[in-house]
């Protein structure tokens, strides 16, 4: 990648829109919108609530670091019980994080989706309820 494509990249990640990209982790940007349109892996968010995304990255990188004091935990042969329980802690940031998502998939991507035709409408329906069985589990 040349340094000019990568100056434009990041120029294009810190436009300043009222609809930031990614807190559901599939972004939104005119280019990545004319790559894939829809509903189901590799499409990109209907919007994102910028607050949202914030709170997200920001328990992402508490979870990394939780995740990197099991590791060390393990490292150091530490009780399992206590390993066990960081082990816990952490499924359960991650789940927080996962409910934040659903919360903005709904917001915005169902949103969209319901307003489409009945072909979009059924997918998000089937899409739904995949995700919140995973989530329920």
């Amino acid at each position: 990648m040349t340094k000019g494509k990568a100056k434009s990249n990041s120029a294009r990640r810190n436009a300043d829109s009222p609809v930031d990209a990614a807190a559901c982790a599939c972004g939104v940007n005119q280019e990545a919108a004319e790559t894939r349109v829809g509903i189901g892996p590799g499409a990109h968010a209907a919007g994102v609530d910028a607050g949202l995304k914030a709170a997200n990255l920001k328990h992402l990188k508490r979870i990394e670091g939780q995740v990197r004091g099991i590791a060390a935990m393990i490292e150091e042969d530490r009780y399992c019980a206590d390993v066990i329980q960081q082990c816990a802690a952490v499924q359960e940031s991650l789940r927080s994080v996962a409910k934040n998502l659903l919360r903005n998939h709904l917001s915005h991507c169902a949103t969209h989706a319901m307003h489409g035709d009945k072909a979009q409408q059924s997918a998000m329906v089937e899409e739904l309820v995949a995700l919140v069985g995973k989530i329920a589990r």
